[in-house]
């Protein structure tokens, strides 16, 4: 299958990881299946049979831990119902879930969440994902090596079939994650993943989305809070009947990523607080997404630069150019300051925050340079330049100073390593 990999967690993390009990001695000591595989499916009479079959089989014949297939039914409206209560009594170790709301997410959190099994799976109900990869994918949650498991269709090893656009599509959106998110895992979208149940039981309460978009913000969540996520890389087959409503599915990931940036932004996603629950050498992991750092610092100098533009009208007449400059730099470098400190670079609480500040107030002191002599040397060329002109040269000189405030403020002043 080729080579399997674990996520490293975000560059922050540190501690060392201590395994958790062996799942499958769990399972033994409880009289419970090892895995609980969940099937998610939505009016699919054509393929359930077919598909459930096909994988009782490989569970009983080549799958080394005991495991129950779930059949969760997301309200369909044809005969799924009829057909996953007849594989229930049909197959041994088969059962059906039956919700009266439509969502994958929100299958998989009822199901996940009530299963005794120590270790939880689902898989798309089309079994796109070659069965020989369930092994890999389980045994280090079953060993307690890993917390999470996913399989990628991205990773190197990995053989797909399917067509381009589904290929530029897939590839595009986990760009958007890891530029985003600062995810490290390679595929969030893949229908072949599993969970140790102890994992589940703290993450599930915190994960908001019920549709497609709940992998993402379960990895994400699990990402952040310091846990250890397996790829295997997998053979994949692209299903052509699949009914997956491609703008629908974009257009609710991209208000979950932003629901997301909004609650790691104010604190509303605990992943301190979970951290600590899941294992006290675990340390949260800041984000570091060069690409996400700038857009947040894009937008905060944006909203400094107007600030300060306003403020320097505002002040011109009273006290003159050079002073006007000095003051609306001073009080938007003291906000910026802060504003970065909290959502570009993740730095909360009163720990470090005077330094900052203080190493905030040189890194202002190189962009009152760069503006005042940008001013100094105008007035030098022209004595009296038109207003334009002047606030031309200083929204080139501000544009100037701002890049390297992102800089110093990055590689210096909120450096991971000065932070730990």
């Amino acid at each position: 299958m080729g080579v399997m990999t674990d996520i490293a967690l975000d560059p922050g993390v540190r501690g060392r990881f201590h395994p958790r009990p062996n799942a499958a001695t769990l399972a033994r000591q409880r009289g419970v299946p090892v895995l609980d595989v969940v099937v998610p499916v939505y009016n699919e009479e054509g393929d359930l049979a077919n598909s459930v079959h096909r994988l009782h089989r490989y569970l009983e014949d080549n799958f080394p831990f005991t495991a129950r297939i779930t059949i969760a039914d997301n309200a369909s409206t044809d005969q799924t119902p009829r057909i996953a209560a007849q594989l229930a009594d049909e197959l041994t170790d088969v059962r059906m879930v039956r919700l009266e709301q439509k969502g994958r997410g929100r299958a998989l959190q009822a199901v996940w969440s009530t299963s005794d099994a120590p270790v939880l799976a689902y898989m798309d109900v089309d079994l796109s994902t070659d069965l020989a990869a369930l092994a890999p994918l389980v045994a280090p949650l079953v060993s307690g090596h890993s917390d999470l498991a996913i399989g990628s269709r991205l990773a190197r090893g990995s053989r797909v079939v399917r067509g381009a656009k589904r290929e530029v599509i897939s590839r595009c959106y986990n760009f958007l994650l890891k530029s985003t998110l600062s995810a490290h895992f390679s595929d969030a979208q893949c229908g072949f993943k599993a969970i140790r149940a102890d994992v589940a039981a703290q993450l599930l309460p915190h994960v908001a989305d019920t549709g497609w978009f709940f992998d993402t913000e379960l990895l994400v969540l699990a990402q952040r809070s310091g846990l250890r996520i397996h790829e295997v890389p997998v053979d994949w087959v692209d299903d052509a009947d699949s009914r997956v409503d491609i703008i629908a599915t974009a257009t609710a990931d991209l208000k979950g990523i932003a629901r997301m940036l909004r609650g790691f932004a104010s604190g509303a996603i605990p992943v301190q607080t979970l951290a600590a629950q899941l294992g006290s050498s675990r340390m949260s992991a800041a984000p570091g997404s060069l690409l996400r750092q700038a857009v947040r610092f894009t937008v905060i100098g944006v909203a400094s630069t107007i600030a300060y533009l306003l403020l320097f009208v505002a002040l011109h007449h009273a006290v003159g150019a050079q002073a006007a400059n000095l003051l609306a730099l001073l009080l938007t470098a003291v906000a910026n300051t802060a504003a970065n400190r909290r959502f570009t670079f993740g730095v909360r609480g009163a720990v470090g925050a005077a330094r900052h500040q203080i190493e905030g107030l040189v890194v202002f002191g190189i962009a009152l340079a760069i503006t005042s002599g940008s001013l100094a040397v105008l007035h030098l060329m022209m004595s009296q330049p038109h207003r334009a002109v002047e606030l031309a040269v200083l929204v080139g000189a501000n544009l100037t100073a701002t890049a390297i405030r992102f800089v110093l403020l990055r590689g210096w002043v909120f450096h991971p390593r000065r932070a730990q």
